[in-house]
């Protein structure tokens, strides 16, 4: 495990559009088709990261919390199944059921998704406004598996409540941080 931070990707970026197949339903799923009017958080995300083990309760609490707010949550996997075959389509499926997912969790075998954000760690966050510009990039919360700080989501809910409220996002980004996309 290589600790890698965010590339912070810049502020205002259009998100790039990608169609990738969902784990769980077996779909064909385009970016077009789950955005949301008010806001969409894409995670990039993966099974065996131990930071991501840590924050997954939270990303489903998220989920639950503001999905009914017209906010739209992806779950996207670019580890290399080959040689991470716990980050395999079908292990994904198991994970997102097993923790109650109620959001995709693609696959983006290529990895060219991952590259067209940029994305370099997971989890890795991008929160995208009505307008598909990217408002908020950055790590969930504080918490870090070890260090004893509890698993909030502060960050990243502080965010989207400014963006459901209809305001400017102005708090602090923080790049994330977590295991190097294989």
């Amino acid at each position: 495990m290589s600790l890698t931070p965010s590339i912070m990707l810049p502020l205002g970026t259009k998100a790039p559009a990608f169609e990738l197949p969902d784990t769980v339903s077996g779909k064909q799923e385009s970016l077009d088709a789950l955005k949301s009017s008010v806001a969409t958080l894409i995670m990039f995300i993966c099974n065996h990261c131990p930071y991501v083990k840590h924050v997954n309760h939270q990303l489903v609490s998220l989920a639950n919390d503001y999905q009914g707010k017209n906010v739209s949550f992806v779950a996207i996997s670019s580890n290399d199944a080959i040689n991470y075959p716990q980050d395999g389509p079908e292990v994904m499926k198991e994970t997102a059921v097993a923790l109650g997912y109620t959001f995709p969790y693609l696959y983006d075998e290529t990895q060219q998704v991952a590259k067209a954000y940029q994305a370099a760690c997971t989890p890795d966050f991008y929160l995208f406004g009505p307008d598909m510009k990217l408002v908020y990039r950055g790590q969930l919360d504080g918490s870090r598996p070890g260090n004893n700080l509890p698993v909030t989501g502060e960050d990243i809910r502080g965010a989207l409540d400014c963006i459901v409220g209809g305001m400017k996002v102005t708090n602090a980004q923080i790049p994330s941080v977590g295991c190097n996309i294989k």
